[in-house]
């Protein structure tokens, strides 16, 4: 991952924010929307980019664009800096490799106290029975 050009190839969009704020609202554009075009980005190798594929094919749209927005500040360039540390942590975690689990084997004395409950349990519910006799 090359992160310089990473960060040059986002598109950054001011709109103006939405709900209470008053004029302020009204008259700025502070909310910033950052879109990342994935497939034709020349920052990651081909494996980066199918393993980013893979692990944010939830965030990506069809056309395999990311789209983050940020409007948690009245300022639009606090905005911008959030929004682009967000999407540098959302990459970073996306392409980190996952430890594959390693099996452990269920100790005896585990077995054993889980079939010991269980043999109690049924006995218990054996004797609530009716007797017929």
């Amino acid at each position: 991952m090359n992160k310089q050009q990473l960060l040059n190839e986002p598109e950054y969009k001011a709109v103006r924010s939405s709900g209470a704020g008053g004029q302020n609202v009204n008259k700025v554009s502070s909310k910033v929307i950052l879109s990342f075009d994935l497939n034709n980005s020349q920052a990651f190798t081909e494996e980066e980019k199918e393993l980013l594929n893979e692990k944010l094919s939830s965030r990506l749209n069809t056309k395999g664009t990311l789209i983050l927005q940020c409007d948690e500040d009245r300022s639009q360039i606090r905005n911008k800096q959030l929004v682009t540390k967000r999407f540098i942590e959302l990459i970073e975690t996306a392409l980190q490799q996952d430890k594959p689990r390693i099996a452990t084997k269920i100790p005896k004395a585990v077995i054993k106290k889980r079939l010991e409950n269980k043999r109690r349990q049924a006995e218990k519910k054996q004797s609530r029975k009716k007797f017929d006799y």
